[in-house]
């Protein structure tokens, strides 16, 4: 049997869900307490770092209902905590704080299907989420399994909700409830996760932050910031002391496996960055110096129980921004890694509408495992606001496959096709027809336009060369799906042409090499995008102030000549040009408004043409055209056969359907991370600080771009700044 609070709204419902297996956990009920808060004076925030005063906090022993440990309440959002670093001065005493304090603000709402890894990390995470905008929490009700102590669902509410019981009608006491709906309905799930099953956000009442603040979850959310921590022995890490959370690693992957009792000497160093004398001052400075022009720069850091470093994971404002625009193709590269650097560099690259790289976040890494993995993912998606890549181009990595799996479900993972080429070519780099195997590799992956067509010649190879037996090669035959593009046909690569050809996929492809120290590396980080940020703002006027040269009398080459930036357009031009060697289209299979052509092309040199057939579908209803080269998804434009076939039936111009926004010379880029959401709380001043910021930054980029819009913006400014303090007189 299971009870539930009275005056539940929901009683029946979980009733009828839970079963007789369940017995409700009173100890759960949180009702909102009398006592004051705690204010956070000895703390200061900006944005999402925490800057620490030389003083030690006091640890002090606090009852949390049950579900809210002190040492993990509100430390991490999606499983993610944010950390600080921090020098405190000539002794290098280091300060630990591990509570919501130092949590940045705008956390994203919550969802059905999000996922926690316990109870006490949804409930921390809805209480950070409260405490933002402006409302407490309680617990309506829980329930466990019958004959156990184990938690199996719970409904978090706002404190608003329900109304006094018919005895308490009577009571002195203020009514503070007004029938509020807003709650988190959460389950524990087969993969002993805590899963989101329902949720309403509205409120029925305005938020009050001060009357929030004093309530008692937010009460113990912050007595638990104060907190002492004893230093680290380490002198080099020592100045950087970070925590994590038993939350965020259950299976105890950061710890060093040393014996209960050994001394940190003996702490195995494979469990922590390895740092050379200084490199942490290093970081340390780098980071300062950043924060101190670009508030909005973000970094996190993950230590081990016995608090040395393991990761560092950092990203910069402009690439948080560009995510909102480019998100739909992400490279998660570790060549670094890979090749053993002298620094664990790795990197998340995008392809903005010049085609050319940019990155969307880097770090340092102690390892290639599945937990490490499985950290950096998390907090990369905190990061980039809970939306993950439609597709991620990875290196092949068991590890790194099941972490994505876990972190990005959804979206579709494949191997860097240049990487396992390489990797092939390099196991067999012993056979005696080496050249002739690389040829006949070659054009088994790149020719083969159906997916029998491919297995049909990659088993003609392996026979012809007597390699059947090979362990590597039947390891990537295996994960073909992943990395041989006849099975991606319907994935989009957004022209990402690592996934074809042999190209880097390196961001910092020519300055860091096998040898670049860390010092080394952070001299010249900031010049390095610098240098990106200058090339992409040069194409920028290029594209919007010039005319491309034209090649034929296509208008379909006209038509994009105003629409695409210059290196997208002239992509997309050799397709145009190439349209002259296709040449006879025949109607092969029709079914109503789906017709299927087959249309030849010449391919080779001039004297050794060969002949290839090529199967375009068109549906007339929409103009909608489909090449069984897939070269729209693959490159993010139409190929010469499909733009025959559009020609054939008498298709003017390319159907918008085919021109993709990232790729327009007119994208209206701006360069500071949209929090996604206009419904402010009027009630809510930091709600107003934060919506205000991003949208005055929005001028300001915009205002950037010439002299007039400079004019514009700063004239706007200034009338909007008296309209302002108009307002405020009216009200003296």
């Amino acid at each position: 049997m299971i009870e539930i609070e009275e005056g539940s709204q929901n009683s029946e419902q979980i009733l009828e869900e839970e079963g007789d297996d369940l017995e409700f956990d009173s100890n759960d009920l949180e009702i909102e307490g009398d006592d004051p808060g705690i204010d956070d004076n000895d703390l200061g925030i900006e944005d999402n770092n925490l800057e620490l005063e030389d003083k030690n906090l006091e640890n002090e022993g606090h009852d949390l209902p049950e579900g809210n440990d002190l040492e993990d309440n509100c430390e991490q959002l999606f499983d993610i905590e944010y950390h600080v670093l921090e020098n405190n001065r000539d002794d290098a005493t280091v300060e630990d704080v591990r509570n919501g304090d130092f949590l940045g603000k705008d956390y994203p709402p919550p969802f059905v299907g999000m996922q926690f890894e316990s109870y006490d990390d949804a409930y921390n995470y809805y209480n950070c989420y409260a405490k933002d905008l402006g409302f407490a929490i309680r617990v309506k009700s829980s329930w466990t399994k019958r004959n156990s102590k184990e938690k199996r669902g719970a409904v978090l509410c706002c404190n608003c909700e329900g109304f006094k019981t018919s005895k308490e009608v009577h009571s002195r006491r203020k009514e503070t409830r007004t029938g509020c709906l807003a709650m988190l309905r959460l389950r524990l799930v087969e993969s002993n996760r805590w899963r989101v099953d329902e949720v309403k956000l509205e409120h029925n009442h305005l938020f009050d932050p001060e009357r929030a603040q004093n309530s008692k979850s937010h009460k113990k959310m912050d007595a638990g910031a104060k907190r002492k921590v004893e230093p680290t022995v380490d002198v080099e890490v020592r100045t950087i002391k970070l925590y994590r959370t038993a939350a965020v690693d259950p299976l105890g992957y950061g710890s060093t496996n040393s014996n209960e009792g050994e001394s940190s000497q003996h702490v195995d160093r494979s469990k922590r960055l390895k740092l050379k004398k200084g490199d942490a001052q290093i970081i340390h400075n780098y980071f300062c110096q950043v924060q101190l022009t670009n508030p909005n720069f973000f970094y996190l850091m993950d230590l081990n129980d016995e608090g040395f470093l393991r990761n560092v994971f950092w990203i910069h404002y402009r690439s948080r921004a560009a995510y909102g625009y480019f998100s739909d193709v992400v490279i998660f590269d570790t060549t670094c890694l890979l090749n053993k650097y002298e620094i664990p560099l790795f990197a998340f690259v995008g392809v903005n509408q010049h085609g050319q790289s940019i990155l969307l976040g880097c770090g340092l890494l102690v390892d290639e495992t599945f937990e490490t993995y499985i950290w950096l993912f998390r907090v990369w998606l905190t990061c980039m606001l809970g939306r993950p890549p439609q597709t991620i181009i990875t290196d092949q990595c068991k590890a790194m496959q099941g972490a994505i799996a876990e972190v990005f479900p959804r979206a579709h993972h494949r191997f860097c096709l240049s990487r396992v080429a390489h990797k092939i070519l390099d196991n067999l780099g012993m056979l005696q027809d080496y050249e002739g195997f690389q040829r006949t590799l070659n054009v088994t992956i790149h020719d083969s336009l159906k997916v029998d067509e491919f297995e049909m010649a990659w088993e003609d190879m392996i026979q012809r060369f007597g390699i059947a037996d090979n362990e590597w090669l039947r390891t990537c035959y295996e994960d073909r799906e992943r990395w041989v593009p006849v099975y991606s046909k319907d994935t989009s690569f957004a022209g990402i042409s690592t996934f074809l050809k042999d190209e880097s996929t390196q961001f910092f492809n020519g300055y860091v090499s096998q040898q670049t120290t860390l010092k080394e590396f952070f001299d010249m980080n900031e010049l390095v995008l610098q240098k990106k940020y200058q090339k992409e703002a040069l194409d920028d006027f290029e594209s919007r102030n010039s005319s491309p040269i034209l090649r034929t009398g296509s208008f379909y080459e006209l038509q994009l000549s105003r629409v695409y930036t210059n290196e997208i357009f002239r992509r997309f031009q050799d397709e145009v040009v190439m349209m002259s060697s296709c040449f006879g289209i025949t109607q092969g299979h029709t079914s109503g408004p789906l017709v299927t052509y087959v249309i030849k092309e010449r391919q080779g040199e001039e004297n050794s043409r060969d002949i290839k057939n090529f199967e375009v579908m068109y549906d007339k209803r929409g103009a909608e055209v489909r090449c069984i080269c897939s070269c729209f998804n693959f490159k993010g434009y139409l190929c010469r056969h499909a733009l025959c076939i559009l020609n054939y039936n008498g298709v003017e111009e390319i159907p918008p359907l085919y021109i993709l926004a990232r790729w327009r010379k007119d994208l209206k880029r701006f360069y500071v991370p949209d929090g996604g959401s206009n419904n402010v709380d009027i009630a809510n001043p930091v709600q107003w600080f934060d919506h205000l910021y991003r949208r005055a930054m929005q001028v300001v980029e915009e205002g950037m771009i010439s002299q007039d819009r400079y004019m514009v913006a700063w004239q706007a400014f200034k009338e909007s700044l008296n309209k302002v303090r108009l307002v405020a007189e009216k009200h003296l």
